[in-house]
């Protein structure tokens, strides 16, 4: 049998000769089996040990195995009881379901069926166990979907957001690398009634063009040369939920005319399939790429004004300095693991002169080094910052002079600049750096005349 992990099988029967059948027959590398013979002797099991299924004699010298059962399941609601009688009956059917059994077995029984009961229940098990870790991600997520910071520009994000959480239409947000749109999308599905629905995302620029459209919409068996069985797309498993499309820009053209056609019309098509499912997406999108420049170019223009009934731009951390006073806290938090340690105000003060062209990617990761690195209660993570970035003030009262405001094009070229000097011209710890693919990376060094 095949089963994710080692399983405890608890056999609680007065015969020996059926318990040892019982384990002679199932045991294995995947599944121990243990036997009791009374019913006192297994709930001193089940108390001891966690027990994944049970395999429960009715008739028991000390107790009915009716009468066992909530005991067991007090001690582990996740347990699959295996109901076994050699007195089977309708009634006793419907009161073992009524109390959480899992099956029901009649003696004698098929070993085959006994085998195929078991692996049903182990089966039951691991899409439980799924189950847990999917809803483990989800509250994860959505305890950590928050929008920090006291800024205006921020303020204004937190209110947009609010609002799109609100109505089911398309939301398109912009903002250079690092600047927590990820976030922004999930704070606005976990913020909405669809916050019990799957979050699913795709990174468009991390996948290379051929895969991108099968893991959107899934293919047939036999769809190409490698299509050896039925795939579901992201598109489709997203169904009822959301779906996220992060650095939309980098989405091929003829990919962009289909996504259109699902948005307009909620329904979509295997790739080498006949059949059209009605699908009911809420579709968010992110870029840090200027698409307004590039419509009609790289962009449809009709797939950019469907994305992007709500628009929310992320402004960058040089703009917004005064939330280092909350964010520092706030990404400690998460990152320590427990420790009671704060930023030091000297060095918050330094870290607000800070240009941080990696933004709130960039600080996360500072801290995350001051934590590894450093020990006692205040960290100092302005030791880790690269030299010469430092913010000019003006006069003796230290306040920023503003400068030219460059366009996205100009900023994302110094953000790739000044992230291959820190990395030594690194182009793979670079590209994972900005959050984007090597092919990229590698496009974007071609396009800025970058070396």
């Amino acid at each position: 049998m095949a089963f994710s992990s080692k399983r405890t099988l608890l056999v609680i029967d007065d015969e020996k000769v059926f318990c040892n059948s019982v384990r002679e027959y199932l045991e294995s590398e995947r599944l121990e089996v243990l036997a009791a013979h009374t019913a006192a002797k297994g709930l001193d099991a089940c108390s001891a040990r966690k027990i994944d299924i049970v395999l429960l004699d009715q008739k028991l010298p000390d107790a009915e195995g009716h009468a066992l059962a909530p005991a067991i399941l007090e001690r582990n609601e996740l347990t699959k009881i295996i109901f076994i009688t050699a007195f089977p009956s309708f009634e006793n059917a419907v009161k073992a379901v009524r109390l959480g059994v899992h099956d029901y077995l009649s003696k004698p029984f098929d070993p085959g069926a006994l085998k195929l009961t078991v692996e049903n229940a182990l089966r039951t098990l691991d899409l439980e166990k799924v189950e847990q870790l999917q809803n483990y991600v989800r509250e994860k997520e959505r305890k950590e979907a928050v929008i920090i910071g006291a800024s205006s520009g921020m303020a204004e994000v937190r209110h947009i957001a609010a609002s799109a959480s609100a109505i089911g239409s398309p939301v398109l947000v912009t903002g250079e690398t690092g600047t927590g749109k990820t976030l922004v999308a999930q704070a606005i599905h976990y913020g909405s009634s669809l916050a019990k629905a799957p979050f699913i995302s795709i990174n468009c620029a991390a996948l290379p063009e051929n895969l991108i459209e099968s893991e959107l919409f899934g293919y047939e068996k036999g769809a190409f040369t490698g299509a050896n069985g039925t795939k579901r797309g992201l598109i489709e498993m997203a169904d009822g939920g959301t779906l996220f499309l992060d650095e939309i820009g980098e989405m091929p053209l003829h990919l962009q005319s289909k996504l259109l056609g699902v948005i307009e019309e909620q329904s979509m098509r295997r790739i080498g399939g006949t059949a059209v499912f009605p699908v009911q997406v809420r579709f968010l999108a992110a870029t840090n790429s200027d698409l307004e420049n590039n419509l009609g170019k790289t962009f449809r223009k009709d797939l950019y004004f469907r994305l992007s009934v709500v628009h929310i731009h992320i402004p960058p951390l040089r703009e917004r300095s005064e939330d280092l006073a909350d964010l520092c806290p706030h990404l400690v938090s998460q990152i320590a693991q427990g420790r009671t340690v704060r930023v030091a105000d000297e060095d918050l003060a330094v870290l607000k002169k800070y240009d941080w062209p990696g933004n709130v990617r960039e600080l996360k990761n500072i801290l995350e080094r001051s934590i590894f690195l450093q020990h006692g209660a205040e960290l100092h993570p302005a030791e880790f910052l690269p030299a010469g970035r430092q913010r000019q003030g003006t006069g003796n009262d230290n306040r920023e002079r503003p400068g030219p405001i460059k366009t996205l094009q100009e900023s994302e070229r110094e953000n790739i600049r000044s992230a291959l000097s820190q990395l030594s011209g690194n182009l793979t710890q670079t590209a994972k750096a900005l959050g984007i693919s090597l092919s990229t990376l590698k496009r974007k060094i071609s396009e800025y005349g970058l070396k």
